[in-house]
């Protein structure tokens, strides 16, 4: 009997559902709650955090695209609030927004980078004073409570580049990553650091798991979050080195726990990849079309979907690029360009901004791939999803700002 291989459509649909991209926007008829914000968090295993600005931050995009509307507010609380705190900031996949139940899985991590400094770390760690700075930090924050970098007055030299930072917030940073504070809020999007014990609630588990036990408890979170994955882009899920878990997933395929499937990917060859046991079922369901593909919507650059790396060209023949740190000539879509998902493809880009002085959603251009016209269903697509994209900002007015979209922000706006 022949090994059933499985077409773009299955791996598709398979992809999507697994990250919550296929249900189409409810057009905000009821904002998302505090629950239904926190369990799409845990199911995708955490959010990334950037400081981009231009439209949203990262993170709350990531759950407007699957969610549509909510208050952001809410997420905030989850993240920051004493009494509703279910969220903690910490590092997964870079920074991200995690939920408690897996801050155990973190302590590891804190224990390696506390007994393993890097040789920048060192050299730091071993300057003169260095150390009674990072005693005077936490007994600052035991005094007075929880305070920013900018609370530590500095009279040094002006400070050069992104990571020449003052000392303070180089102490800020090493108590973070060790473990010792972590972020009790956000000021401005400033980070607001406290002791671990005062932020921590009660409930949460604090016995540290072996490395091992972390490493495959990722990986497993992996796998069914991306839904259909190669063996190493379960690592890049869990922001893991592909040589450190190599072993840990050939023993989870011998185990039963992951299985090996056969895709055609968009070039035409048969490729090995791999799904959670659980997911048989969803499987042979994708492959059938039984999956609703429905949703239209736009993906930060930052978005759970892209981490599996080289997933987008072999799955959509897309790649996720940003462009925000490349001189302008030299950009093709857009300083912010959000990818445009329309039902199981990925289909252009819009580079949105939003005017916030007039509540205006500015799009900067919109492309879309080769290949791809601007059909009814597509349109009404777009549509749909600018409007929602306005509700969650707060714009009233949709402006196209390159006379080259001009024709196709005139279908959109048309069924607006």
């Amino acid at each position: 009997m022949s090994e059933t291989i499985y077409d773009l459509s299955a791996a598709r649909a398979m992809a999507l559902y697994a990250q919550h991209l296929t249900d189409p926007d409810n057009q905000n008829v009821e904002l998302a709650d505090k629950s239904t914000i926190y369990q799409m968090v845990k199911e995708l295993g955490c959010v990334q955090i950037d400081s981009l600005y231009v439209v949203q931050r990262s993170h709350y995009l990531i759950l407007w695209s699957r969610l549509g509307n909510f208050e952001t507010a809410d997420f905030d609380r989850l993240i920051y609030g004493p009494d509703d705190r279910r969220l903690f900031e910490g590092w997964k996949h870079a920074a991200s927004i995690i939920p408690l139940e897996d801050y155990r899985y973190q302590i590891p991590h804190m224990h390696y980078v506390r007994q393993n400094p890097t040789k920048m770390s060192a050299e730091w760690l071993s300057e003169p004073g260095n150390q009674e700075l990072l005693q005077t930090v936490c007994e600052r924050i035991r005094d007075e409570g929880p305070l920013r970098a900018r609370d530590f007055e500095y009279k040094g030299p002006k400070r050069g580049g992104w990571w020449d930072w003052k000392p303070a917030k180089n102490a800020l940073e090493y108590l973070f990553a060790w473990g010792e504070l972590l972020i009790a809020d956000r000021e401005n999007f400033q980070r607001v650091y406290d002791l671990r014990q005062r932020v921590l609630p009660d409930w949460v588990e604090t016995s540290a798991p072996t490395p091992e036990e972390r490493d495959r408890y990722w990986l497993e979170q992996g796998v069914r979050a991306l839904g259909i994955c190669q063996p190493l882009q379960a690592a890049n899920y869990s922001y893991r080195k592909r040589n450190t878990v190599r072993g840990f997933i050939r023993e989870m395929l011998e185990e039963g726990i992951f299985i090996e499937v056969k895709v055609r990917v968009f070039d035409g060859s048969i490729q090995p990849f791999m799904i959670h046991h659980q997911d048989q079922r969803l499987l042979e369901k994708a492959a059938d079309g039984d999956l609703p593909l429905q949703r239209t919507t736009f993906l930060s650059f930052f978005d759970n979907l892209f981490w599996a790396r080289g997933r987008d060209q072999q799955f959509w023949n897309f790649r996720n690029i940003l462009e925000a740190y490349k001189p302008a000539p030299t950009r093709i879509w857009g300083y912010f360009n959000m990818p445009i998902l329309h039902n199981d493809r990925l289909v252009g880009r819009i580079d949105p901004k939003i005017d916030r002085v007039n509540s205006k959603l500015m799009v900067r251009s919109i492309t879309l791939e080769e290949g791809v016209e601007p059909q009814a269903q597509l349109i009404s697509g777009l549509a749909q999803a600018f409007r929602s994209f306005m509700i969650f900002h707060h714009a009233e007015d949709l402006v196209f700002e390159n006379a080259k979209d001009a024709k196709l922000g005139e279908k959109i706006l048309a069924q607006m």
